[in-house]
């Protein structure tokens, strides 16, 4: 709203300080950025203020909709992006406005965070939340030589990692720098990703989520990988010695899976119902046979302490992020939009390199201080 308003005192300051929609009110709310001030305190009063808000947005929306407003004002980029965001964040009817709910808003990937960039999107990542952007970093890992970034990925911040995974092994592939192990965490990695870039002829290194569901997170109970699966004669056995009454392939989220379900009568009357499920009978849902036997032999690996200290390779990576974040301050675009933000990344990781090379090739200085072409060639770049 305050960015509609300057935008509008800009290109129409005698239309805007002449319409009868400017009050009082609103310069006392809209003269300094949200941020700036305290914001009410209980739920009900934030509402409130909200919703009035929403009033004053759609209030000045129909006078620009008015046919003696200036027709070009309603085209201009902040007022646009006014009626975007209201359409996404209330909702108006004959009891007024009301802000929408969070279920009733568009998704994250859709939906503006920023009047300032509105490509921007809201990411959330083990509690902790941003809005802008998510950067994605490969590095060469070889004993011998110089560790480089050779590549750099910048998506929107509601982005899965594992989305990337593939698309980086086909950049790395076409500029003739596909690796035959990739160390990676467990955003990046599924059973499925490991099978495709093993076609690819790259090893994926990286833990696999562990199994889920109640049993298995609480420790109690069976989890799936309790149950005996026969693939060929498509039946499983549960602890209990029962086997299943149906098999049969669906597709959940556009993705094959195998349905299992045990009988009813059978789990009703079974001892161990209470801690193997709280339906009326238990029920599987397995990965594809090649995908679900890769996830059991991947987790019983990574349990191993040889799986664990080969997987230390992967840390480097954490350096190289801290080292990009305090000599270059990746974490802040300077850029609006994604494709600025991703060349910026690009030039970061080029300059990056550059002071590795410096680095590898002169070593450090004894009892001196010195900056390096190189380096100079850095914080030029950086900057």
């Amino acid at each position: 709203m305050r960015c509609a308003l300057e935008a509008l005192a800009v290109a129409a300051p005698a239309w805007l300080a002449g319409t009868d929609a400017v009050n009082a009110d609103w310069l006392a709310r809209y003269q300094q950025r949200a941020d700036s001030y305290r914001l009410p305190k209980g739920e009900a009063e934030r509402t409130a203020f909200a919703e009035n808000v929403g009033g004053d947005g759609y209030e000045l929306l129909d006078t620009l909709d008015d046919p003696t407003a200036p027709a070009h004002l309603a085209g201009l980029e902040a007022v646009v992006l006014l009626r975007t965001v209201w359409a996404q964040e209330y909702q108006r009817d004959a009891r007024g406005v009301r802000w929408r709910g969070n279920k009733q808003r568009p998704p994250g990937a859709a939906r503006i965070v920023s009047p300032h960039d509105p490509q921007a999107r809201c990411g959330v990542k083990r509690g902790s939340a941003w809005d802008g952007y998510k950067s994605h970093l490969t590095e060469s890992c070889d004993d011998d030589l110089p560790h480089l970034i050779t590549c750099t990925a910048t998506t929107p911040a509601t982005t899965d990692d594992h989305q990337l995974t593939h698309a980086v092994h086909q950049t790395l592939t076409e500029r003739g720098l596909k690796p035959a192990e990739h160390y990676m965490d467990s955003g990046y990695t599924s059973a499925k990703i490991i099978l495709q870039a093993r076609a690819q002829g790259i090893e994926v290194i990286g833990p696999v989520k562990q199994a889920g569901g109640r049993p298995a997170l609480h420790d109690s109970g069976y989890a799936a990988t309790d149950f005996h699966i026969d693939w060929q004669a498509w039946q499983a056995t549960c602890p209990q010695g029962r086997i299943s009454t149906r098999w049969s392939d669906t597709v959940i989220g556009g993705e094959p899976r195998t349905h299992i379900d045990f009988s009813g009568a059978g789990c009703t009357s079974c001892p161990a119902k209470d801690t193997c499920t709280t339906a009326a009978y238990r029920v599987l849902t397995l990965l594809p046979r090649e995908e679900h036997e890769l996830l059991q032999q991947r987790r019983a690996e990574q349990q191993t302490e040889e799986w664990k200290k080969r997987y230390h390779t992967r840390a480097g990576v954490e350096g190289s992020i801290s080292q990009a974040v305090r000599r270059s301050g990746t974490r802040r675009t300077r850029y609006r939009g994604l494709a600025k933000t991703s060349l910026a990344q690009v030039l970061t990781a080029a300059a990056l390199n550059l002071y590795r090379l410096d680095a590898w090739w002169t070593g450090p200085p004894l009892g001196t201080t010195r900056v390096s072409h190189c380096e100079q060639l850095v914080l030029s770049l950086a900057a």
